[in-house]
């Protein structure tokens, strides 16, 4: 069976390295995405032993299809180098950077992830989040092949921007309107950042439904609870999926007409371009959960 050209990114959770009861509940949850965390939620004298925790969850194989990546603690740390290492070693989808602010720090990132061995289906994650990131953000996107991805790192740019947080994100709407066309003119997947207040699902979902308008596509979690409703946000509806696929029957139906309709609606390329995108993603959404 061919894979699926798209990989699902709708629920990526943060999981402290160091917990590994944490380790363990992961394999068991719905989720699309995992990021074995190596800095914030690890102190300072239980890194080295997150470190290799991490890395032996990656090469466990016992997440199934979940995209398995490791944040490292970022450039200019004391620990940054040896988390560079082992990461690449065991050879995630994804080695996750904190404050990736410029397409030279992309550069010189690939560069040591290369020499440190790592397969070609690592790729870079950076995390967008001081204001110099956003000014240059376009530019950090296209910077190199290896990069696949920009997560967004709202609580820091929220600190750096001396901001506030509130419902409906004022203060950040140009960083991450500007980041999610700098992702889509690289050709590079990006994840709306964290929602801090686990109890409030209303307020959560209202935030998904945000994200997945702007265009992102998925968003990072910090609960098992926010699990699902991330899954359902970042899907195609059921609704939209019996659309995509009589816009497309009916797109094959009336080539060479001139016109095509479909619920009395004028059916254009890039009407068939995005059914085409809906059902790629929920074809490809079935295959993860099937083999969850």
């Amino acid at each position: 069976m061919t894979e699926p050209a798209f990989t699902p990114l709708r629920s990526v959770l943060y999981m402290p390295s160091s917990n590994a009861k944490a380790l363990e509940k992961a394999k068991t949850l719905p989720i699309d995405g995992v990021i074995f965390d190596l800095e914030d939620a690890v102190a300072p004298d239980a890194k080295p032993a997150a470190r290799e925790a991490a890395a032996a969850a990656v090469g466990s194989g016992a997440y199934g299809r979940r995209t398995l990546t490791i944040r490292v603690n970022g450039l200019g740390t004391q620990w940054h180098d040896d988390d560079i290492a082992a990461a690449a070693q065991a050879g995630p989808a994804g080695i996750v950077v904190p404050k990736v602010n410029s397409a030279e720090e992309v550069k010189q990132l690939v560069a040591a992830i290369e020499k440190a061995g790592a397969p070609d289906h690592t790729r870079l994650w950076a995390m967008v989040e001081t204001p110099e990131a956003i000014f240059g953000v376009r530019e950090l996107a296209a910077a190199d092949d290896r990069l696949a991805v920009l997560v967004m790192g709202t609580n820091d740019l929220v600190k750096e921007l001396y901001a506030e947080h509130v419902p409906g994100r004022a203060p950040l709407l140009t960083a991450l309107s500007w980041s999610v066309l700098a992702a889509r003119a690289a050709g590079v997947a990006i994840l709306d950042g964290v929602y801090n207040d686990v109890k409030n699902t209303e307020g959560f979902l209202a935030e998904c439904t945000q994200g997945a308008q702007m265009g992102f596509d998925g968003k990072t979690l910090i609960h098992p609870g926010q699990v699902a409703g991330a899954n359902e946000t970042f899907a195609p509806s059921p609704q939209a999926v019996e659309d995509a696929r009589g816009m497309l029957a009916a797109w094959e139906e009336g080539k060479g007409s001139g016109v095509v309709t479909y619920n009395g609606k004028m059916v254009e390329n890039l009407h068939v371009e995005s059914a085409q995108r809906a059902l790629s993603i929920h074809e490809a959404i079935t295959a993860l959960e099937a083999d969850a």
